[in-house]
């Protein structure tokens, strides 16, 4: 496999006003308008690994565009087209301070909150005699704070209120759009034989309106099970085959990285980054039912600015 990466981008486009570098994405202010490249970086534990992974990015991008045109009918987005592989230009709004994570299963965090003996998460209540990756009564919102550094943490529906995080009007409404876009991206899901296991959505404000911003139904913000063996695996206590970036998580784990102060980053192999790599092309092809096209990866960054450039020129 080609190696590689596109690993940040520093372009200067027409009427660029500012440039914010994300975990994963740069972010380009022009007027009214977001320009975002997805690039190749790969982030875990709110640390952004030492190595990319090649084509993340187009197929963050481009899960991201399919998912945000297939719910654009329930909830209103920021997305306006998308010019190359590897970017989306879209409306610039003003963002909520909180992220809507939404949760189908109790895996990942809240597992290990779970099994740490709590048996409440964001102020939600849990059943007891549950195991990991169960199916929850019924799926649960659990909010974090988005942090502009270090970790996103938990927060209540009553904490956001009551410290005026979020008026409770809009609250209501951003409930309300990520209950609907979790059933929609389940049953999606679900024609292709997945499980959407848990998820998160952000929003922000437009004109006064709530809309759905940044990227949706991707591997880097949601969970993903395969239907078949789930309950097998699940009655023999196994672990669930996942097409998602926990694996991503496990592994660092199992080479002592929580991202903890201290901790160091342990080697990432070529054999390692191919692996994640086909695991993400994997996920894009069984979402979506495409085939994954591989972009051109030579002069990359000229491709993306010239196909960026001339889409600003048409508009």
């Amino acid at each position: 496999m080609n190696s590689y990466c596109l690993n940040q981008t520093n372009f200067n486009f027409k009427g660029q006003t500012s440039l914010y570098h994300g975990k994963v994405r740069d972010v380009y202010s022009a007027g009214d308008l977001l320009i975002m490249v997805a690039s190749d970086r790969i982030s875990a534990f709110d640390v952004v690994l030492p190595r990319g992974i090649p084509f993340k990015g187009q197929v963050l991008n481009q899960v991201a565009v399919h998912f945000l045109d297939k719910t654009a009918d329930i909830v209103p987005n920021w997305k306006l087209d998308s010019p190359d592989p590897n970017v989306t230009v879209g409306f610039r709004c003003e963002a909520m301070k909180v992220e809507m994570v939404i949760r189908g299963y109790l895996t990942g965090h809240a597992w290990r909150t779970y099994k740490s003996g709590k048996r409440e998460l964001c102020g939600v209540q849990l059943p007891d005699g549950l195991q990991e990756h169960d199916k929850l009564p019924h799926p649960i919102i659990t909010p974090t704070t988005k942090a502009s550094e270090g970790h996103d943490e938990d927060i209540s529906r009553e904490e956001i209120l009551k410290q005026g995080i979020v008026a409770e009007d809009d609250y209501i409404v951003m409930e309300d759009y990520t209950q609907k876009l979790f059933e929609r991206g389940s049953a999606i899901a679900a024609e292709r034989g997945l499980i959407l296991v848990d998820t998160k959505y952000e929003f922000g404000k437009k004109d006064g309106k709530i809309i759905l911003i940044d990227e949706i139904h991707t591997p880097d913000s949601s969970r993903y099970f395969y239907t078949e063996g789930y309950e097998e695996r699940q009655n023999r206590n196994e672990q669930q085959k996942q097409l998602s970036k926990e694996f991503v998580r496990e592994w660092l784990m199992e080479n002592g990285f929580q991202g903890k102060d201290g901790q160091s980053i342990p080697e990432m192999t070529d054999e390692f980054v191919n692996l994640v790599s086909e695991r993400y092309i994997e996920l894009y092809e069984h979402l979506t039912g495409k085939k994954f096209e591989k972009a051109m990866l030579a002069n990359m960054e000229s491709r993306i600015f010239e196909n960026v450039s001339k889409y600003l020129d048409q508009i």
